[in-house]
């Protein structure tokens, strides 16, 4: 078969289809134990993360070794003022990240890379990316979704011994899924990979390609049409970024991470070897979201060290500043603040470091889990940055430039908010984060019952799903009624000087009270409940703080047990639980009592333009254009901007 001469026709897909796609793609099976699939059934299963999984000695020795001379790099070769400015990462500092072997932290020793576990890659991001999020990006982007990941994985023993040495000291790579007009919808992918012979030929656009304008390999996702021999589908590709017809026409510029190495990339009769195809075809968004369930870590990880940061700044200016006599930080109104910010810094760490000892061993299926630090970890981050630019009041707005030009500490809050900003997009935005978590946590559920509620299904096919439906809620069901969370003493072991055994006696009852929330839901709405996306986000929210309370205790009294900082620990702990119950509680609330029905009739009228008449009285300085870019395959239209680091 020969290469297309024209460009092939966008695909049309129906709502429905794009569903079977994306279900298609999703791990099917629970072979492992899942603490949080377990939690948003009504099982408070604390034996799966209570004694503290810990890193063996080897690793914690090796990580640590790395993490000392990153720290060195950090404070010595870092200029973030610098890469803030010029809105680009110095080669030499890139280069310095090289040699250090930054670029090869996940990737085994046997390829040429350091090795490090899932809790220290992890630790590694958290420092860097609070010395420069957009290296932390550029690291991140490298080795959680681009090139190592998906071949440590799903990579043929050739794949790794060609790549995985040049990814761990000398090249950077790039993942290409999203599009100018496809972005959580993959169903609709444009990008074309037309078998010819022993190669595939690569036409299309794609958009937001992070590292893409300095990326040496690429990972790309294209459509494989079916035909004879070639099942087709959506499959992956490592592609070679200096490719002849590969452009980067574009480096995109954003609210933050302004050195973010981030672009648009067109191929036009791109040849890549079959030898490069990662996976059967048809195999690219399963190979995505599997490589996701621990790449999606990276972003919390950065997360907890934007928290350390912002706690550190808070406790140091609070305690400078004075108003009506007193430090700030004695305030309650500033105070509250702080609390929150050093509370919800312990809690995300808690999971970001359980999450990433889950990983490392194996043991469980963190893929809800890693959803939800990373939901989680990216609105709790905003949150945090959002205060700490509140407690510095006017300086908090100032930038760190202007700060420092006229005699102060040049502390760059606001560059943290615009910073840390992305992350409730990054990587499955926060929307569509509780709609995939939502999805996974009432598997059990459809599994027994989703014929019933399929309008697809014959009476013969809902009949047989009525009758295994019963089977499971008769047994499910009246365990929702009664747990360990109505028994006073339960889980003593956390009673100390501090009692947090009450915490996770509330978060045994509250899960309860969710499985009954949710099941409720769908026997109400049945085959409606799909769009009900303000209730399952509420549902996905309650899942949330109930692991991050879970977390929290369960690493308090893990460093009680090894005798560091114990007390604190427990203190923190209890402070963060009392403030997530309050949230918890309302979110509770807000599952019945809402606005949602209304909201949707104001969209419909707002989409009519019924009310337009709103909108007068301003001056829209947006100008002219498309809303969506031309994203027609075809030869490139714009100057080359690759920049490959030398």
């Amino acid at each position: 078969m020969s290469a297309p001469t024209a460009p092939t026709p966008k695909p049309t897909v129906t709502e429905r289809e794009a569903r079977q796609v994306a279900e298609a793609a999703r791990e099917q099976d629970w072979r492992k134990p899942s603490f949080a699939k377990e939690l948003f059934l009504g099982r408070f299963r604390l034996d799966l993360i209570h004694p503290h999984p810990l890193p063996a000695d080897e690793d914690v020795q090796r990580g640590e070794e790395f993490l000392a001379k990153l720290r060195d790099f950090t404070e010595t070769q870092i200029d973030s003022a610098r890469i803030e400015r010029e809105a680009r990462i110095p080669d030499e500092t890139i280069n310095g990240l090289k040699e250090l072997g930054a670029f090869g932290m996940k990737i085994d020793t046997k390829y040429g890379g350091l090795g490090l576990t899932q809790v220290y890659y992890n630790k590694a991001l958290a420092l860097v990316g609070s010395a420069s999020p957009a290296i932390g990006a550029l690291l991140s982007a490298h080795q959680s979704i681009g090139v190592p990941q998906p071949l440590k994985i799903f990579g043929t023993q050739d794949q790794k011994d060609t790549f995985l040495p040049r990814c761990a000291r000398t090249d950077i790579s790039a993942f290409l899924l999203t599009e100018p007009d496809v972005g959580s919808d993959p169903a609709r992918l444009a990008t074309t990979a037309v078998p010819d012979g022993d190669h595939y030929v690569l036409d299309g656009v794609k958009l937001w390609t992070t590292n893409g304008v300095v990326a040496d390999l690429l990972v790309v996702m294209a459509r494989v049409p079916r035909s004879e021999g070639h099942k087709g589908g959506i499959t992956a590709f490592v592609v070679e970024a200096a490719s002849e017809g590969i452009t980067v026409e574009n480096r995109n510029a954003f609210m933050g991470l302004r050195g973010l190495e981030n672009g648009v990339t067109r191929f036009h009769h791109v040849r890549v070897p079959a030898a490069n195809r990662i996976g059967p075809e048809g195999a690219g968004l399963k190979i995505a979201l599997t490589t996701l369930n621990t790449g999606r870590l990276s972003l919390p990880a950065m997360c907890v060290g934007a928290g350390k940061w912002c706690l550190k700044i808070a406790r140091e200016w609070t305690g400078a500043r004075e108003q009506w006599g007193k430090p700030v930080a004695l305030h309650e109104a500033v105070g509250s603040k702080i609390s929150f910010i050093a509370a919800t810094t312990f809690a995300l760490e808690a999971v970001v470091d359980l999450c990433s000892q889950m990983a490392d061993e194996d043991r469980n299926d963190i893929r809800i889990e890693a959803a939800l630090a990373k939901l989680y970890g990216s609105e709790m981050a905003w949150l945090m940055a959002d205060e700490l630019v509140q407690i510095r009041g006017g300086r908090g707005f100032e930038t760190a430039e202007s700060l420092r030009a006229r005699g102060e500490r040049g502390v760059p809050a606001e560059q943290m908010l615009r910073d840390l900003r992305i992350n409730r997009i990054f990587e499955g935005s926060t929307e569509i984060m509780h709609l995939l978590i939502a999805r996974e946590a009432v598997d059990a559920h459809l599994s027994v019952a989703g014929d019933l509620i399929d309008p697809e299904k014959s009476l013969a096919d809902k009949a047989k799903a009525g009758a295994n439906a019963g089977v499971f809620y008769v047994k499910w069901l009246p365990k929702l009624v009664v747990g360990q969370g109505r028994i006073p003493g339960a889980y003593g072991a956390f009673h100390q000087q501090i009692d947090l055994s009450t915490h996770l006696r509330y978060v045994e009852r509250s899960a309860r009270k969710l499985a009954r929330s949710t099941f409720y839901g769908m026997s109400r709405w049945q085959g409606r409940m799909e769009t009900k996306q303000g209730f399952l986000g509420r549902i996905v929210d309650i899942g949330a703080e109930l692991f991050a309370m879970s977390a929290a205790c369960v690493r308090a009294e893990h460093l009680r047990g090894s005798g560091e900082h114990g007390r604190e620990a427990y203190r923190l702990a209890d402070a963060f639980c009392r403030q997530s119950r309050i949230r918890v509680e309302e979110l509770f609330g807000r599952l019945w009592a809402n606005t949602d029905d209304l909201d949707r009739r104001v969209v419909k009228d707002v989409l009519s333009g019924t009310y337009e008449w709103l909108e007068q009285g301003v001056h829209d300085p947006s100008g002219d254009g498309p809303w969506i870019a031309d994203a027609t395959p075809g030869p490139a239209r714009r100057e080359n901007v690759h920049r490959p680091i030398r």
